[in-house]
């Protein structure tokens, strides 16, 4: 079983839930998705054992000895990367249009490295991430990359778990392709309910069996009995309400998974959930 821990957006407790999990199940082969702030690891810790760079994008390189400062690559440029005859990297999409009007060939697109890709070996297992470059574009490869390389770990068909990308876009359509199930973490707000709706949807067009949790419920017990009634609607099960707890920032604070500390109301009701789950996996339900 694959299973991804999404979430409608950043900062909903997330990673917490998910390091959780990969600290309960010390077997499976753990994924870090989000790779424009990768973080599983400052959790996980452990030591890294083999990295790569990615090659994510193409960018425009201009032969000075071959330009005759024509100007029409500047005119046909729609991003604006070209100016006085010279390329401005981050603006530059790689998109060729400039390299086929150039009339002297001068143009050529060169590959360009927009992340890492690294294996750490922890306490709690292989874990598969990627650090990509401030500014870079195609996240979403870079997420299937890392999705790719833990494979390559899998010998025994072992459970997966992997941190998925907040939101809807690109990566997090890489984060739950091809996997079984996903956890949506859901906070007691109005934007966190609109947030599960949109994620929600997402999952059901690419056929994932969704399940979710609340986090911090007892900030807002009316929106939590909200979200409940509009998971019952929507046929998808919520196995559980994490409570709010100050041990919680102290986890972070000591980069430790928060279930490590024996009097964490909320690291309880995460096992809780991890038991309900490994439960339903190994009963053959998910």
């Amino acid at each position: 079983m694959q299973l991804v821990v999404i979430s409608g957006k950043g900062g909903t407790g997330k990673t917490t839930v998910a390091a959780s999990f990969a600290y309960l199940n010390k077997e499976s082969i753990k994924v870090d998705c989000d790779v424009d702030a990768s973080n599983l690891n400052i959790v996980l810790q452990g030591e890294n054992i083999a990295s790569s760079q990615f090659i994510g994008a193409k960018i425009a390189k201009i032969d000075k000895n071959k330009c005759i400062e024509c100007g029409k690559c500047s005119e046909v440029c729609r991003f604006g990367a070209i100016k006085n005859n010279k390329i401005i990297e981050l603006k530059c999409e790689g998109c060729a249009a400039c390299k086929a009007v150039c009339p002297v060939d001068a143009i050529t697109l060169e590959d360009e490295v927009t992340g890492e890709t690294i294996i750490t070996k922890t306490d709690a297992g292989i874990l598969s991430r990627a650090e990509m470059v401030v500014g870079a574009e195609g996240s979403g490869k870079l997420v299937t990359e890392v999705r790719k390389n833990a494979m390559e770990y899998r010998k025994n068909n072992e459970l997966m778990i992997l941190d998925g990308t907040p939101g809807i876009g690109c990566a997090v359509m890489a984060s739950i392709t091809g996997c079984d199930v996903a956890l949506i973490v859901i906070e007691p707000t109005q934007s966190g309910l609109n947030d599960f709706k949109r994620i929600l949807s997402l999952i059901d067009h690419f056929g994932v069996k969704p399940l979710a949790c609340i986090n911090k419920y007892d900030i807002n017990e009316d929106m939590t009995l909200e979200i409940q009634k509009y998971c019952e609607n929507e046929s998808v099960e919520v196995l559980g309400k994490i409570p709010f707890d100050p041990i919680v920032q102290k986890a972070v604070n000591e980069l430790k998974p928060v279930i490590c500390y024996e009097d964490s109301i909320a690291g309880k009701e995460i096992k809780n959930i991890w038991e309900n789950i490994y439960k339903k996996y190994k009963e053959g339900i998910l």
